[in-house]
C-alpha cells in the first residue's frame, strides 16, 4: 500500500551559495494494509522529512514512493490532489484552515469533497466531534480560536472522516488529556482492523508501542550513518 524504493532528498541553499545539502539517501520501506510503522530517531534525523515526501509536499532526489497505486515521487499536482482526496489521509501537528470556517465544516469537508451529500457529512463530522469530547458549543467556530488540544481534535476528527486506505500520523497523541489520548489510539486501532496502511511519528513511548506493528529508525537513511 506504502512501498518506498531508494528515496533520497536534498536541499539546496540558495543563500548559501546554491549549496546542495543530502539530508536523506537509500531510504527503503513497505507498509502493508493493516500495518502501522513507526518512525524512529533522533530530533532532525528525518522522520518529519520523510513524511512529507509521501504526503507529496517535498520532491524527492532519487528512488519512487507508491501510495495506493500513485507514484508521489513522479506524480504531477493534479494526480497529488486526487491521491489525498480519497486515498491518502494526514493529520499533521498543526492545524492549518481559512478563517470563520467552522470547525463542523472543517470536519466535513473531506467527504463533501468526494460528493457525499452535505447532511451525511456533517453527521460523520458530528460524531467524530463528540466521540472526541470537543464541546458542541465550539462546533460553529472556527478553530482558528481553540485551544492546542482543541485543535487537535478538530484535525485527528477531520483525518479520519474518510477511510483512507493510507494514513500518515505526526504526534496524533500530543496534546490530548488521557481520555481522548485514547480515543485516538483507539480510532488508530479500527483503521488498522479495517486495512488502513499507517505510518506514523509517535513520541508517546506508549502509544507507540500499542499501535505499531513495528518500528522504522530513519537514522539509518541518513547519509554518512548507520542506524
Amino acid at each position: 500500500m506504502i512501498r518506498l524504493r531508494g528515496v533520497a532528498k536534498t536541499f539546496t541553499l540558495h543563500n548559501q551559495g546554491g549549496a546542495v545539502i543530502e539530508v536523506m539517501a537509500g531510504a527503503t520501506l513497505a507498509v502493508a494494509a493493516g500495518e502501522c510503522v513507526g518512525l524512529v530517531g533522533a530530533s532532525g534525523a528525518g522522520k518529519s522529512t520523510l513524511m512529507r515526501m509521501i504526503y507529496g509536499n517535498y520532491l524527492t532526489a532519487a528512488g519512487t514512493i507508491e501510495v495506493a497505486g500513485t507514484d508521489v515521487s513522479r506524480a504531477d499536482p493534479r494526480e497529488i490532489v486526487a491521491l489525498r482526496r480519497d486515498r491518502l489521509g494526514y493529520v499533521s501537528q498543526f492545524l492549518r484552515v481559512l478563517p470563520r470556517v467552522p470547525a463542523l465544516d472543517v470536519v466535513a469537508e473531506p467527504l463533501i469533497a468526494l460528493g457525499r451529500p452535505e447532511e451525511e457529512a456533517r453527521t460523520r463530522a458530528a460524531a467524530l466531534l463528540a466521540r472526541l469530547r470537543l464541546p458542541e458549543r465550539l462546533w460553529s467556530l472556527s478553530p482558528t480560536t481553540f485551544s492546542g488540544g482543541e485543535q487537535q481534535r478538530v484535525n485527528i476528527a477531520r483525518g479520519f472522516a474518510h477511510p483512507f486506505p493510507a494514513l500518515l500520523l505526526d504526534e496524533p497523541t500530543a496534546s490530548l488529556d488521557a481520555l481522548n489520548r485514547e480515543t485516538v489510539l483507539t480510532l488508530i486501532e479500527e483503521a488498522k482492523d479495517r486495512g488502513a496502511a499507517i505510518v506514523g511519528i509517535f513520541h508517546d513511548e506508549g502509544a507507540r508501542e500499542r499501535v505499531c506493528d513495528r518500528l522504522i529508525d530513519v537514522t539509518g537513511f541518513t547519509p554518512g550513518r548507520e542506524g
